[in-house]
């Protein structure tokens, strides 16, 4: 019997969605080391586009991404909503500039479908799948390939 609830648990699955973009996105909840307000951020001569600069958090060095940019989106438009969500990446801490945060939602494994190849303009191959909600569909992402290059 406790076999069994262990199984049932392992397919519960929690994201932290927020939206980027116009989209709404969802991170696997256990990938998210914090959520914090933006801050002083410090440009990086000659980095990407999509790399806003560094931020010092605590005492580690934090490299910022606006994640619209990133994903082929709208860049975030900086203001007081605007949240960094600190992913852990190889040992290095990367923060995620979003829009804004909404909810968490809890769902099973089985209820994720196959990502579409282009969600709205949103390039594919960042996306682990999609969760239909009662209300709208959340893009879950694939974090380690949102960070790959």
């Amino acid at each position: 019997m406790a076999e069994m609830t262990m199984n049932t648990s392992s397919e519960d699955l929690e994201f932290s969605t927020f939206y980027v973009g116009g989209a709404l996105c969802g991170i696997n909840i256990l990938n998210i080391q914090e959520i914090n307000k933006h801050f002083e951020i410090t440009k990086v001569p000659q980095a990407s586009n999509y790399v806003k600069g560094i931020l010092n958090l605590r005492g580690r060095i934090v490299t910022i991404i606006d994640l619209g940019e990133k994903l082929g989106l709208d860049p975030v438009n900086q203001n007081k909503s605007n949240r960094n969500i600190i992913v852990n990446s190889e040992d290095e801490h990367i923060g995620l500039l979003v829009d804004a945060i909404s909810d968490v939602v809890l769902t099973k494994t089985e209820d994720i479908e196959p990502a579409p190849s282009n969600i709205g303009g949103v390039k594919g191959k960042y996306f682990q799948g999609v969760l239909k909600t009662e209300k709208q569909l959340i893009g879950i992402l694939d974090i380690d390939e949102v960070l790959k290059e």
